[in-house]
């Protein structure tokens, strides 16, 4: 019998399509600003790359050793000990494959509530069942994890613990190192995705759960902090475990893009990505605080939102029993656009839920959406 996997679309994907008219201001996508790419320093690596004819070719499916050097050098320089990685074509990938060597019908994957929508879809068309675990200012609360390892025995817990997507909250220092011990008590793998951490406006960095516990997968990306593009992603994961998933990847596309790889392998050898980084910070910031600062004169009275310490979101709770993708359609005929929350729940949506991103436009648009939306809101 013919077997269809349950795929839904993303509702981000078809909300980017409904705004890529120019006159809208949209704070759906999490989008990086491109005005903000290092073209002069990415230009010049992918021609040095080009120097050497090889990276026309096919390539070993565990990466660039290189760029995983280069990469697991860094991490190592950020408290996370990686003797390796796995080179990935983005860090959605790395999820996809995960999923495929640790899931299946039947199997049960835990996670945040609300989560990345993407993962959702994710976990889902390998016929695995999610369960959601509560979370609250400061992220996951270990004691719904308890009730549900007890109940649902998950095969893994999916986290987005630093500035997470949606919501922007980071999970608290001490909670990590309880979901830590939960794990090791229940054979419990975590699969850490972690591709804003470096993107903090303010306070101190939070150890990676990859740091406390030996039970996690950490996936990172190169799309925030360099160009979604490239499509470039890595995973740290036990050795053991990192040979399986790159055998897994062998099947799926062989390898990752060798002339992305070199070109990355290139700029991280040549320019200084953490002042890259900072640039990005001191922007970023700026445009988080303009829609903070923004939001008590666009939003109803009652409305909640989160003060997110880095990251690229704001998530907010409309007073009442109302739909924010009604008010979208609304929205749209203003010219400015958000994506409702409903999406981002694994079993019973909140509809009165929507994320905003302040990533993608300036401080002046920020205002100006917002002004907009305040027309639509209140």
């Amino acid at each position: 019998m013919h077997r269809t996997l349950p795929v839904a679309s993303s509702p981000v994907r078809d909300l980017l399509a409904l705004t890529s008219r120019p006159e809208v201001i949209s704070f759906a996508g999490g989008l990086p600003a491109p005005e903000l790419f290092d073209l002069d320093g990415v230009r010049a690596a992918y021609d040095l790359a080009l120097r050497d004819r090889s990276v026309l070719q096919y390539a070993a499916t565990e990466g660039n050793p290189a760029l995983r050097a280069l990469i697991s050098a860094r991490l190592t320089g950020r408290g996370l000990p990686t003797p390796d990685v796995l080179i990935t074509t983005g860090s959605q990938q790395a999820l996809a494959l995960v999923a495929t060597a640790m899931l299946g019908p039947g199997a049960v994957v835990a996670v945040e509530e609300p989560t990345y929508l993407a993962a959702l879809q994710c976990f889902r068309m390998t016929g695995a069942r999610v369960v959601p675990v509560a979370s609250d200012a400061d992220g996951l609360v270990p004691a719904s994890l308890r009730e549900v390892v007890a109940s649902e025995k998950p095969a893994l817990l999916y986290l987005v613990p630093t500035f997470a997507n949606p919501t922007g909250r980071t999970l608290t220092a001490e909670r990590r190192v309880e979901i830590a011990g939960i794990a090791a008590a229940h054979d419990l793998w975590i699969v850490e995705d972690d591709p804003y951490g470096e993107l903090r406006y303010r306070g101190s960095a939070v150890p990676a759960l990859a740091s406390i516990s030996d039970r996690t997968i950490y996936l990172g990306s190169f799309s925030k902090i360099g160009a979604p593009g490239m499509r470039l992603g890595w995973l740290r994961a036990p050795a053991d475990l990192l040979r399986t998933l790159a055998i897994v990847k062998q099947a799926a596309d062989l390898h990752t893009s060798t002339v992305d790889q070199a070109a990355a392998a290139s700029y991280l050898a040549h320019n200084d990505l953490d002042a890259h980084i900072t640039r990005l910070r001191a922007e970023y910031g700026l445009r988080r605080d303009a829609m903070i600062a923004a939001l008590p004169s666009a939003m109803p009275d009652g409305t909640t939102w989160s003060d997110p310490d880095g990251g690229m979101f704001v998530w907010l709770r409309l007073p009442g029993d109302v739909d924010s993708a009604v008010l979208l359609k609304e929205a749209l005929r203003h010219d400015v656009a958000f994506v409702p929350g409903a999406p981002f729940f694994a079993t019973t949506p909140d509809h009165a839920t929507l994320r905003m991103s302040f990533t993608s436009n300036t401080v002046d648009e920020i205002a100006e959406g917002m002004a907009r939306l305040a027309k639509v809101l209140r």
